[in-house]
C-alpha cells in the first residue's frame, strides 16, 4: 500500500469566508477526515496559512510570500494510505474544498525510500 498526498488547491486566495462559513467548512472537513480515518487510511494532514510564509530562491534570496493574491494557492494537504492513485482520488472527491468554484485536489504518490524512486543526494 502506498501513501498519497491530497493537495488542496484554491483558485482565488483572496476570497475570505465568514466565520460562520469557516465553522461549517471545518466541520465538513473534520467529518471528511473522520470518514477516511474510519477506514484506517488517514495518515496525517494540515492546513497551510498564508501568514508567516517565506520563499527561498535558488540564489539564496529570501522573500515574503506566497500571497493569497496569486492565481492559485495551496491551502493544505492530507496524506492517506491507498492501493492506487485512483483510490486516493476517490478520497479526494469528498473533500469540502471542492465546493469552492475552481478549486481542485491534486493527488500525488509519496516517494518511498525503497529503490523505486530516486533518492535525494547531496549537491556537489
Amino acid at each position: 500500500m502506498n501513501e498519497y498526498a491530497l493537495i488542496m488547491r484554491h483558485e482565488d486566495g483572496t476570497k475570505i469566508a465568514s466565520p460562520e462559513q469557516m465553522q461549517i467548512w471545518m466541520k465538513q472537513t473534520m467529518d471528511w477526515i473522520g470518514s477516511i480515518a474510519a477506514q484506517n487510511k488517514f495518515v496525517s494532514g494540515t492546513g497551510l496559512p498564508f501568514d508567516d510564509a517565506l520563499v527561498v530562491h535558488s540564489n539564496n534570496m529570501v522573500t515574503n510570500g506566497p500571497f493569497g493574491e496569486i492565481k492559485e494557492t495551496i491551502g493544505g494537504f492530507v496524506i492517506v494510505k491507498a492501493e492506487s492513485a485512483h483510490e486516493a482520488a476517490e478520497f479526494a472527491k469528498g473533500c469540502p474544498v471542492l465546493q469552492g468554484e475552481g478549486n481542485t485536489m491534486e493527488v500525488r504518490r509519496i516517494a518511498k525510500n525503497d529503490g523505486t524512486h530516486q533518492k535525494f543526494k547531496r549537491p556537489l
